[in-house]
């Protein structure tokens, strides 16, 4: 904190005003942390819903019920104030649904089934072209 300009404070209500700043600081600090581990778990928890929704037919039984234990932990665990916890809970759950996407990824390439990705194939019916506009 810089106070700056001629100040009517007396020079002891300036120092403990940049202590109490201090003590403030670290306690913001830790507080934006907590929200922004809070706020990706959420996102993490949304995301893997989500990705079940949509492919959970699709997936092998025993990656989505490993996928489905970790997603429940982490929501018992957002219910709670134990930031470490939630954070041991996330990574948990990203692990599992990474490899669950892969597994995914891996049945839908065995089976030739486009999966979304780039994929390079040729179709001789695409010309390049340049639009060139004659009235100037």
């Amino acid at each position: 904190m810089t106070i700056t300009g001629g100040s009517a404070l007396p020079k002891e209500d300036i120092e403990r005003m940049m202590k109490e700043a201090e003590t403030y600081a670290e306690e913001d600090r830790k507080r934006k942390e907590e929200a922004e581990t809070r706020n990706q778990a959420e996102a993490l928890v949304h995301q893997t819903q989500k990705f079940l929704a949509e492919n959970g037919d699709k997936v092998p039984a025993e990656g989505k019920a490993d996928v489905e234990a970790a997603l429940a932990e982490l929501n018992t665990a957002l219910g709670g104030s134990d930031i470490a916890a939630i954070r041991e809970k996330s990574e948990v759950l990203a692990r599992k649904s990474s490899e669950l996407g892969g597994a995914l990824y891996a049945q839908q390439e065995q089976a030739g089934t486009p999966t979304g990705g780039a994929s390079s194939t040729s179709d001789d019916s695409v010309v390049d072209a340049e639009i060139v506009d004659d009235e100037q």
